[in-house]
């Protein structure tokens, strides 16, 4: 199993605590009307889906009801989901890792395992034998550092820190000084670094 493979496995939770929800404001709602369509928006702002997507697949629901004349709640349902399954359904997602060094930035909200993904991918990429160096520039969540030495211990990543409450921009400029560090001495050490890294 690949690792976007393992990803999609892990968001089985996320999935199932939607349905739920969405499921939940089905029972409630009998009348397909803009009361409904509002709750189905807060439904998916509330479990991390994003303002600007939510507000887009809810948009493109309201005109898909209008144009196919839909009154049945299962009809929207089946809508609903084909919506959100067009918008996810992209070719095998790849990290674009054409620029020597590349950067890779891990984004998003407490707890939807960026610790994880970001020990994954360094663990996936140290098996392709490239370098990575990973920057702690989370500095003020508690153990999160901790937590990703943990992660680049088990890839044997290296891991550029600093203290709890730093300030994060200053720990993703010493990653790139490292980095540039790094790169120049394997430049001069062919042995250090394959040329595909």
């Amino acid at each position: 199993m690949g690792f976007f493979e393992k990803l999609k496995s892990g968001l089985g939770k996320t999935k199932n605590s939607i349905n739920e929800k969405i499921n939940n404001v089905f029972s409630v709602f009998r009348k397909v009307d803009e009361e409904l369509l509002e709750e189905l928006e807060e439904v998916l702002i509330m479990s991390d889906i994003g303002m600007e997507t939510s507000v887009k697949i809810i948009a493109t629901l309201r005109d898909r009801i209008k144009k196919e004349k839909i009154e049945d709640e299962e009809k929207v349902k089946e809508a609903l989901k084909q919506i959100i399954k067009d918008i996810l359904d992209v070719e095998e997602p790849k990290l674009n890792l054409d620029t020597k060094p590349s950067v890779i930035l891990v984004i998003g909200v407490n707890g939807v395992g960026k610790t994880t993904s970001i020990g994954k991918i360094a663990n996936n990429l140290r098996k392709q034998g490239k370098k990575v160096i990973v920057a702690a520039a989370d500095t003020f969540r508690a153990a999160a550092t901790e937590q990703l030495e943990i992660w680049c211990e088990r890839s044997q990543s290296e891991i550029v820190k600093k203290p709890e409450g730093s300030d994060p921009a200053s720990v993703v400029y010493d990653s790139i000084v490292r980095t540039k560090e790094v790169r120049r001495r394997c430049f001069n050490n062919r042995y250090c670094w394959s040329s595909s890294q």
